[in-house]
């Protein structure tokens, strides 16, 4: 949303009652913070939180300094987003991460325990959750080889439906 919104609650409120009346939330995209935040729902964010101001962390103005000249003191201080709560209401997330920057983000979020500290780490509580990461991103999963595993028997088992289905 713009930065010169009038009356952010409002729209905030606005923003909450055309996602509903739009029938919610397919899919929602999502990439993460190298603190694990997602949006910009800061850690110390309420998990059950809805659209809002928030303001930013020394580190997320650091990482939106490219897109402001490379100046920090450009990027403005405070944004709108999409709440934790409201964010999981989607009927599906994808989250996407690349870099070694963000490996002990996916690593807190994916098998560290669910706090506010790190809003991503609810994700492990959506009934479907998608992680699209390369290797990098990777590297300090303690699980990544078990994880490799799932997801090749499940993509046996889609190909095994398919089979079924087109052959029955």
């Amino acid at each position: 949303p713009q930065s010169t919104v009038v009356g952010h609650e409002e729209f905030c409120e606005r923003y909450e009652a055309a996602i509903v009346n739009a029938g919610g939330i397919d899919i929602q995209v999502l990439g993460i913070g190298k603190d694990g935040h997602i949006g910009f729902n800061e850690p110390s964010s309420s998990l059950g939180s809805r659209t809002r101001v928030k303001t930013l962390s020394q580190s997320t103005l650091e990482a939106n300094a490219p897109h402001f000249g490379d100046i920090v003191d450009a990027v403005p201080k405070m944004a709108i987003t999409m709440g934790v709560g409201t964010i999981m209401e989607s009927r599906r997330c994808l989250l996407l991460a690349s870099g070694e920057s963000k490996a002990e983000a996916i690593s807190n979020a994916v098998e560290g325990p669910i706090t506010a500290e790190v809003p991503a780490s609810v994700l492990q509580m959506h009934p479907r959750t998608v992680l699209v990461i390369d290797e990098a991103a990777a590297w300090q999963l303690k699980r990544v080889d078990y994880y490799k595993q799932v997801y090749t028997n499940k993509q046996k088992l889609l190909s095994q439906d398919h089979y079924s289905k087109t052959h029955n």
